[in-house]
């Protein structure tokens, strides 16, 4: 997989930053447009290159402060028709789709782990689709409220937080998680009240839930697919499958367990909300705990910059500055 970055860097950098482009293992074009950027003042460097070398060309840009006295921007094009792609792709190390652009994963994260009325939206509304599975007994809808949750925006977020020190994007999934499920259970917990008096189901309903049973009856295996879920969902953030997070959303029981003890607490089955809501705690914490352990694992295998390396283009760039 080839991606083109774009960097914008002060004229007195420029040469330094081109130079570390070209020099960089699976790099397959370096193009530099003197004077092209206007804010900041500047020049412009347009670099194709395999995506298993991006990371490495990331930390040597940022060891000459680019990304802060200029930007970096990446994207991967839909395209590309070149044999010095395809030879830049098999001389840089490592697969494409093996490699984590570390800065990408935070980003992706990050986004999907704000407090947001949309984020809001679709939990409550997740948590509604998995209470009326619930009380009318359907597999289908509770299975469709998994795949609705998206709670695993902000559970992977947690993730990059521990593994990155960023406690400020860890803080913001934390918010999003700890007002996101109350509120959507207080509303859901509502619903319910609401529905008793209008005979929509009986209060004796959960006694006949019987494919509901495994929520508020946790139990090593849901510990073992909670592990199994966070792990494949770190794994479909990394590669860019998205498509694999559908079946991590299908796989663990979050949702329906925050519907679950929303229900049984309005219903009085007080037993079965706390069975209920330790799934619930089992499922996050499983979830956030293989997501740490996956990106500890990549960060461990990650090729880095020769030692000395980031602080030789530190000097160079003081240097340059001067």
């Amino acid at each position: 997989m080839i991606v083109q970055m774009r960097v914008c860097v002060p004229a007195e950098l420029s040469k330094l930053a081109a130079d570390c482009c070209q020099q960089q293992a699976g790099v397959a074009e370096v193009a530099l447009h003197s004077g092209a950027s206007v804010l900041p003042k500047g020049d412009v460097i347009v670099v194709q290159v395999a995506r298993e070398s991006v990371e490495e060309l990331m930390e040597k840009l940022r060891a000459l402060d680019v990304d802060t006295m200029g930007s970096v921007a990446a994207s991967i094009p839909e395209f590309v028709l070149s044999s010095r792609a395809d030879t830049a792709e098999e001389a840089a190390p490592g697969e494409g789709s093996d490699s984590v652009v570390w800065d990408e994963v935070s980003r992706q994260t990050g986004e999907e782990s704000r407090l947001s009325w949309s984020f809001l939206t679709f939990l409550v509304l997740a948590t509604l689709l998995a209470a009326i599975g619930i009380v009318t007994d359907s597999t289908i809808a509770i299975v469709g409220a998994m795949a609705v949750g998206p709670e695993f925006g902000p559970l992977a977020a947690l993730a990059v937080s521990v593994v990155r020190g960023n406690w400020r994007l860890g803080r913001r999934a934390a918010l999003a998680l700890g007002v996101g499920f109350p509120a959507a259970m207080l509303i859901t917990a509502l619903v319910t009240w609401l529905s008793l008096p209008a005979g929509l189901f009986p209060r004796d309903v959960l006694d006949r839930a019987s494919s509901a049973e495994f929520i508020y009856h946790p139990g090593p295996f849901s510990l073992i697919v909670a592990v199994l879920a966070g792990a494949a969902g770190m794994l479909s953030v990394i590669s860019r499958r998205s498509a694999a997070l559908v079946g991590v959303f299908i796989s663990v029981t979050t949702v329906p367990a925050a519907g679950f003890v929303a229900v049984a607490l309005v219903l009085g089955e007080f037993a079965k909300a706390a069975g209920s809501a330790l799934q619930l705690l089992v499922n996050l914490g499983g979830i956030a705990a293989a997501a740490v352990a996956v990106l500890y694992f990549y960060r461990l295998v990650t090729k880095r910059l020769p030692d000395g390396t980031a602080s030789r283009l530190r000097r160079q760039a003081l240097r340059a500055r001067r």
